[in-house]
């Protein structure tokens, strides 16, 4: 197979080393798109041109979970989420619901979503039955919060990974206990504030992606798009932050990482598929 270039060239198609997700916040205090797609013809508008750019699926996100953020009710975030997950149906789009609201994912579930990304790492024991049921695939986030929006935190860089893998151990070991597929999950270690106040927490997790790779045996989603820690390391704005975040988002890809959340799909793809020709040329 093979794609036709702006130029009208054909280039071969190839294997990138990782999957895309586009981030989609419906919100309106998100830390990096306040407002912008909460109508839902921006919403969808974006969706597309995510797609378009390359996500192989739609993260969509209807309540913030930022530090500042606003509590938001599962009936309100269903509403935001609803339009376009129909539009997704229609499209044959993939889908990835990120709540960690219980109504909101029996909700998410009862559509049929590809994913259920919840920053608690499914906290909720009396969701399990419902998880097992499901075929839904299940997004196992680490937050140091534990429970709710993220929150100000200090941790020690050289404890974090400890605490990463006692939280798997635990959270793996309660969910297939009560019947859901071990290869139905996907691990995110959580990054920036989720992991706590000092940018080495989130730069220590990226350098041992190998060793969670291999103590898990799973595959691990890593989500580095826009974050303060980055942010902080270079002295810039969310605006200007992209070129950062594609460093991060490309050494987490060729460490380990099966899938890269990001609000630009673009540039990964495009970083991803030059790698990939790099690695694979045979001269």
């Amino acid at each position: 197979m093979s794609q036709k270039t702006e130029n009208g060239k054909r280039k071969a198609d190839i294997r990138l080393p990782v999957s895309v997700f586009g981030i989609l916040n419906i919100t309106d205090d998100s830390f990096s798109d306040a407002g912008r797609f909460l109508d839902p013809e921006a919403a969808l508008a974006h969706a597309e041109k995510l797609i378009d750019d390359g996500a192989g699926a739609l993260d969509l996100g209807a309540a913030s979970s930022n530090p500042r953020s606003e509590t938001v009710p599962p009936d309100v975030e269903i509403g935001r989420l609803a339009p376009i997950v129909l539009a997704a149906k229609e499209r044959g789009w993939k889908i990835s619901v990120d709540s960690f609201a219980s109504e909101t994912q029996l909700w998410a579930l009862e559509e049929g979503v590809a994913y259920l990304n919840d920053i608690q790492g499914f906290a909720d024991v009396s969701m399990y039955p419902h998880l097992a049921a499901a075929e839904s695939k299940l997004i196992v986030m680490h937050s140091v919060q534990g429970l709710g929006r993220a929150q100000r935190i200090d941790t020690d860089p050289r404890e974090i990974m400890g605490r990463i893998a006692d939280f798997f151990d635990a959270r793996i070991q309660a969910l297939t206990h009560a019947g859901v597929a071990r290869e139905r999950l996907i691990l995110d270690p959580g990054m920036g504030m989720f992991v706590g106040t000092r940018p080495e927490v989130s730069l220590t997790i990226l350098r041992r992606l190998p060793q969670l790779k291999s103590a898990f045996g799973l595959p691990l989603l890593v989500s580095v798009s826009r974050k303060s820690f980055l942010r902080k390391l270079v002295g810039r704005e969310v605006a200007e932050i992209g070129p950062g975040t594609l460093a991060a988002e490309l050494y987490a890809a060729l460490h380990g990482a099966d899938i890269i959340r990001t609000h630009e799909p673009k540039p990964l793809r495009d970083g991803l598929t030059i790698w990939s020709h790099i690695a694979s040329s045979g001269y």
